[in-house]
């Protein structure tokens, strides 16, 4: 004996439905001709309202799994954040004599709103690092860059990076940045032309994380307040930021 599925049962259903209704309406009004007129006037347009239908499910099953995807995307740029970007922030910013001209731009706040963001990501895209090569600590970033690298491989390896081409660009700076440190045996010493190359790197990727860094932070302000606060709270723009809530 054949089972039929659920879906093969509701298609006979609804077929058995429709055919019982149509000899219903031949017994009550005894008009057949007007019955297979509609009808095939219903299925002259079978064809248009399948595409209508067809394209509009599509479309809300692609921003379905459009904010899903984006959704993992940033769960990884919070790892990224949280297991090694924060810092980076911190150990990039001694390398530009103007990192305290970030501090209140960027000073972060509960308080925050969309005009705040705007207002700060403005000043980012005209904000560029003054490499300062008498204030670098090459040796500490480049020991803390080759701890991390299998990290920022493994995240260049999520698929999901595809709808984020900004935070690819942080990450393969940042990998860029790592090979260029590790290529030198000795990095005291250098000569002035190749510090202001490294420079050039440093400047490149801390661009990425800050601007990546703010976005990341405006996400979490909409999606996760309570991540959102412990992110307010060890800003790392702020150098008396503290975990420990005062208030």
């Amino acid at each position: 004996m054949v089972r039929l599925s659920w879906k093969m049962k509701v298609a006979l259903a609804l077929m058995g439905s429709s055919a019982a209704l149509s000899l219903f309406h031949i017994l009550l009004f005894g008009d057949t001709h007007t019955l297979l007129f509609y009808l095939a006037l219903d299925i002259v347009f079978v064809p248009i309202q399948v595409l209508l239908v067809t394209i509009l499910i599509e479309r809300l099953l692609n921003e379905r799994e459009k904010q899903i995807v984006l959704t993992k995307l940033n769960m990884v740029i919070g790892a990224f954040f949280g297991g090694m970007g924060n810092r980076l922030i911190r150990m990039m910013g001694t390398t530009c004599a103007d990192f305290s001209a970030l501090q209140q731009p960027l000073a972060v706040g509960q308080d925050w709103r969309r005009s705040h963001y705007e207002a700060a990501s403005g000043f980012i895209q005209s904000y560029q690092c003054t490499f300062d090569p008498d204030n670098v600590q090459l040796e500490e970033l480049r020991k803390f860059l080759l701890q991390k690298r299998d990290f920022v491989l493994g995240l260049l390896q999520n698929p999901n990076l595809f709808e984020h081409d900004k935070f690819t660009d942080l990450l393969w700076a940042v990998c860029h940045l790592t090979e260029e440190l590790e290529a030198r045996e000795r990095l005291r010493d250098l000569p002035l032309s190749d510090l202001h190359h490294l420079g050039g790197d440093i400047q490149r990727a801390f661009s990425f994380l800050v601007q990546e860094w703010l976005s990341y932070m405006q996400h979490l302000r909409r999606h996760y307040p309570y991540i959102y606060s412990l992110s307010v709270r060890t800003n790392p723009f702020n150098p008396s930021a503290s975990p420990i809530v005062l208030e």
